[in-house]
Parts: structure tokens; C-alpha cells; sequence
């Protein structure tokens, strides 16, 4: 229970800290003075029922007809209360929703969080984007939902035993069973008898619940990320014949789904076996109880009616857990999910730096001394016991499939942890381009301007610069990507779109992994003339399989895996 409370109060913070946080709990505090208005419509209510049974028992009409008007009124007013604490309960829902979401994003993007837990080998977290998307959504509905219940639950609690107290205050005579004794206020004790007897039940039959819950989530994100992973490569896919294999994939992972599904409806069956009757008996064990009062003599049929419903709002008050099982299993599941990511994501921003390489600015000059870089399993990939870059040359460098060319500017991008040596490195106005090209949902100009924003770009420059890729033909403000990843261009146009950036943004040093292998010869020709002719006094490194072509002077450097001496500069 320590635990579980801990994680509600770690991610309740970002909640509460948030601009307008300490307003929406006032808002809060609103909620639950309305919900409390329950309890009293509630003992109002008990009472009515007390004199509306009096007069039924005494054929008094007129006073019939004035209670069945009361009785509206306090309808009427219940249910305006009512909506009014939905309503607000909704908007600090969505208040307290955008701050935890926004507060996951912050942290799973801070320190590039994201890519090292993605590369963890001992802190992986699945589907993440659920964690974000769904678990701070069920987890604020659950918990404002389930709260607010609770306060109100507790505060009626009091205040239904102490009408029970005063209305049941005769005793149960055991002389039917051949005792000579009497059990005062009988009902009072009857009513926590029966609920802690039932509460006990209810959680050792839905105990397991928490975890089933917990995997269900699991398993459905994964056959969803399955099937939106597949919306992205329609074209390879197709032109592969590969249907019967994503077919299996999505056969394996729904059968999954089933799997865990089954497992958690037989657990809901063996629990409902003893909640189903519990629910629909629960308002009749109350008249049941109050029977040998009213055969005593002690209450007339009105007082009857009254003891029974004040008892009643007892025993539904401290059933509150049973009812509510399934739903708080549901909440502690999303809530330990949730805590688990975030946690994993601070704890990977925090050490994002551990066992990285030091990487020191030395105004636009770059060197790299004794660097060695290893897999996670400490093998050698490469070494390099020197290399020095001036500013405006361009560098190429070469080396064997599998030497670790991709991992070695993730290094330099301060990336890959496992590495050592000294980088001097003017990283904070460089551009790393890969082989993939990334495009955002969005324009043409979106894609050009990111990681800025189009807005705050003339259009004439970026006009400019899609030109000068050879994409004259495509207007900026066509819409590029779609939610589902799909792109209008080629993988050929991508990378084109991608140096566009560098035309656009023009940074004094850029990094290209393998950023032109798309393109023909001709075309890779044109645009690194193109990128060289534009930026003449920007540093080039091009990390690539093939010689790079239109660069009037070139400096190659082969990196030999694990070599005591691993680059041979020549000038070419």
C-alpha cells in the first residue's frame, strides 16, 4: 500500500507544479465539496423515506402528495449537484492529463532519454508511446474518479453510522437460539461484519487482477504497434509478397492478446460469482436485517423503511472496495506502469552521459585522440589514435562493412557510451545527417525547416533551398507526411529533402552517414557540389561504403578495425 501511494504522489507532482496547478486544485476542492453534497441528499433522503412511509401507513393523502413533492425537489437538486461535479471533474481531468503528458514528453525526450532506453540492454521499456498516450489518460481518469469516490465514501461513512447509531439503538434478543443474552445495536455491528467478511473475499478472488490487467495493456500495444509499424512499409511489403509473414506476426501477437484475454475473464468469472449477488442483494439484506426490530415491536413499518435505507447506505459506503475492485486493480496496473517509465526515463536522461566520451569544444577546429569504440559487450569495433580536421576541409571516412562507421558518429554525437578518448568537437553547430532521412507530420517546409519550425523561416529561403536539391517541382505547403508515417517521395527525394536542411540551416559543420547512398552518381555529384559551393567555409565529414563524388579536394582517412595505428590520412 506504501508503494502504491508512493507512485500516486510522484505522479501527482508534475500535476500540481504545472502553471494553473495549484488553481485546478481549488477546482479540486470544489469537486469534492459536491460530491460530498451526495451524502447529504442521501440522509435527507433516508429521513423522507422515514415520513413518506409514515403517511403511506396512516392513509394520510395530503401528506403523501407533500412528500412526493419533496421528494422531487430533492431530485431536482441531486441531480443539478450531480452535473455540476461531473462537469468539473472532466475539466480537471483534461488539466491534469495535459500536465502528466506534458511532463512524460519533457522527460523522455530530455538528454535524448528516449534513444538510450530504446539502446538499454538492462532498462528497456516496452511501447512507450502507450505509456503516454494511454496510461497518463486512465491513470488521471482513474485516480479522480476513484479519489473523489473515496472522500465522499469516508466522509458519509460517519455520517450514515451516526444516523444508524440514534435510529438502531435497540437490541437483538438471542433468545430464539436459546441464549440468555441481547447484542445492543445490533445492526451497527452487522453492517461491518458483513462488509469486512465480503471485502475479504473480493481481494483474494481478484487478486490476480492487477497483474492480468497489467499484460493485457502489454499484449494490445503490441499488436497495435505490429499493425501500425506495417502502414509505414506498404511498398516494401508489397513488393516483397511478404502478406502471409506480417499475417503470421499479427496471427502470433492477437493470439497473445487472446491468451492474457482469457486468462483475465476467467478471473473477472470467479470473482463476479461472489460480486454479482453481492450487488444485487446488498439492498435487500438491509430489510432483512431491521426485520426482528420491527416483528420486536421497536419500529413502526415507516421506521422500518427509514433503518433499512440508513443501514443500506452503510453497507453500499463500506462496500465501496468490492464494488470498485476491478476498477482500482485497473488504476494500481496504470499507475505502476506509468512510474516504472518515468522513472526509467529520468534515470536514462540523468546518466545519458555515463561512460560516454568527454566531448570539449575547440572553436571550429576537430580532433579526435586515442578514441576506441566498443560494442555494450566490450568488444573493439574501432580505434583512431589521431585525427585533426580544419575548418572547410572535407574528410572522408572509409572503412570495411561492419567496422562500426554508424556507431562511430553516434559517438561523436555523444550518443554511444561505450567509448573512451578525447573529442574536440564544435557540436553545438553541427548537423547529423544518416542514412535514414527523417521527415516530421507536416509541409515540405516543415520537413525542410526541422528541427524548426517553418513559421519562423521566409518562405523565399525555403523555397530557395528545396530548388537547389533538385525538388523545384513540389510546393512548400504540400503536406509531406501523414499520421501514419507514409511520405509522398522516394528514398531518393528524401535524402534530397534532408540536405536541404543543410542549404537551410547552413551549419559550420555537418556529418553525413551514408546521407546519399539513395542517390545515383550523378545526383550525389551535383548536390555535395552544390552543398560545397554554398557553404564553402563549412567542415565536411562523409562517412560512406563509396568514394564521394563532386569534392574538388578530399582528404581520406581508412579506419581499420582495431588497429594499433587505425587511420591512414591521404590527400586526394
Amino acid at each position: 500500500m506504501v508503494k502504491i501511494l508512493a507512485q500516486f504522489v510522484r505522479l501527482l507532482r508534475p500535476c500540481v507544479k504545472a502553471p494553473g496547478g495549484k488553481a485546478t486544485l481549488t477546482l479540486v476542492a470544489l469537486a469534492i465539496a459536491l460530491n460530498l453534497g451526495s451524502v447529504y441528499a442521501s440522509l435527507r433522503l433516508t429521513k423522507w423515506t422515514g415520513e413518506f412511509y409514515s403517511a403511506v401507513e396512516k392513509v394520510n393523502a395530503p401528506e403523501v402528495v407533500r412528500q412526493i413533492g419533496i421528494f422531487a425537489i430533492i431530485v431536482a437538486l441531486n441531480s443539478c449537484r450531480g452535473l455540476a461535479h461531473e462537469y468539473l471533474r472532466k475539466v480537471i481531468e483534461i488539466r491534469w492529463r495535459r500536465s502528466l503528458t506534458q511532463h512524460a514528453i519533457e522527460i523522455w525526450t530530455r538528454n535524448k532519454a528516449y534513444w538510450h532506453l530504446a539502446n538499454s540492454g538492462s532498462e528497456r521499456v516496452d511501447n512507450p508511446d502507450q505509456r503516454i498516450a494511454d496510461d497518463c489518460r486512465l491513470f488521471t481518469k482513474g485516480l479522480l474518479g476513484e479519489a473523489l469516490d473515496l472522500i465522499g465514501e469516508v466522509v458519509g461513512l460517519f455520517s450514515y453510522v451516526a444516523l444508524l447509531w440514534s435510529l438502531a439503538s435497540f437490541p437483538l434478543s438471542l433468545a430464539f437460539a436459546g441464549l440468555d443474552m441481547e447484542i445492543p445495536r445490533y445492526m451497527v455491528w452487522a453492517a461491518f461484519i458483513y462488509v469486512a467478511i465480503s471485502s475479504a473475499i473480493t481481494h483474494i478472488l481478484g487478486k490476480p487482477l492487477q497483474g492480468l490487467m497489467s499484460g493485457q495493456q502489454k499484449r494490445e500495444a503490441s499488436f497495435r504497434f505490429s499493425m501500425a509499424r506495417w502502414r509505414t512499409s506498404f511498398d516494401e511489403v508489397a513488393l516483397a509478397g511478404g502478406e502471409a509473414a506480417e499475417r503470421r506476426i499479427f496471427e502470433q501477437r492477437f493470439e497473445a492478446v487472446v491468451g492474457n484475454w482469457r486468462k483475465l475473464i476467467r478471473r473477472e468469472l470467479i470473482l463476479g460469482c461472489f460480486t454479482y449477488p453481492f450487488r444485487h442483494s446488498v439492498l435487500r439484506i438491509p430489510l432483512f436485517v431491521a426485520l426482528p426490530g420491527y416483528l420486536a415491536g421497536h419500529v413502526a413499518f415507516g421506521g422500518l423503511m427509514q433503518l433499512s435505507m440508513a443501514f443500506s447506505n452503510v453497507v453500499t459506503t463500506l462496500s465501496w472496495f468490492i464494488f470498485s475492485y476491478r476498477d482500482l486493480a485497473d488504476l494500481v496496473a496504470t499507475s505502476a506502469r506509468l512510474d516504472t517509465f518515468l522513472r526509467a526515463a529520468e534515470r536514462a536522461g540523468a546518466h545519458a552521459a555515463d561512460g560516454a566520451i568527454a566531448i570539449r569544444p575547440q572553436g571550429r577546429r576537430m580532433a579526435l585522440h586515442r578514441l576506441r569504440v566498443r560494442t555494450p559487450h566490450g568488444r573493439e569495433l574501432l580505434a583512431l589514435d589521431r585525427l585533426d580536421i580544419e575548418p572547410g576541409e572535407t574528410v572522408w571516412l572509409q572503412a570495411p562493412s561492419g567496422t562500426g562507421k554508424t556507431t562511430l558518429a553516434k559517438t561523436l554525437a555523444g550518443l554511444w557510451p561505450h567509448a573512451d578518448g578525447e573529442v574536440f568537437w564544435p557540436r553545438e553547430q553541427t548537423m547529423f545527417l544518416s542514412q535514414k532521412a527523417y521527415c516530421p507530420i507536416g509541409t515540405l517546409a516543415d520537413a525542410v525547416a526541422y528541427p524548426h519550425l517553418a513559421a519562423d523561416i521566409a518562405v523565399d529561403d525555403l523555397r530557395a533551398a528545396i530548388d537547389d536539391v533538385g525538388l523545384a517541382g513540389l510546393p512548400v505547403d504540400h503536406p509531406l507526411a501523414s499520421d501514419d508515417g507514409s511520405t509522398i517521395l522516394s528514398g531518393g527525394e528524401m535524402q534530397r529533402l534532408v540536405l536541404a536542411r543543410v542549404l537551410l540551416h547552413r551549419p559550420e559543420t555537418v556529418i553525413l552517414d551514408e546521407a546519399t547512398s539513395a542517390l545515383d552518381p550523378q545526383a550525389e555529384t551535383m548536390l555535395l557540389a552544390t552543398l560545397r559551393r554554398q557553404l564553402p567555409t563549412s567542415t565536411f565529414v562523409i562517412i560512406a561504403h563509396r568514394r564521394p563524388t563532386g569534392q574538388e579536394r578530399l582528404r581520406t582517412v581508412t579506419i581499420m578495425p582495431t588497429a594499433p595505428s587505425a587511420c591512414t590520412p591521404t590527400l586526394a
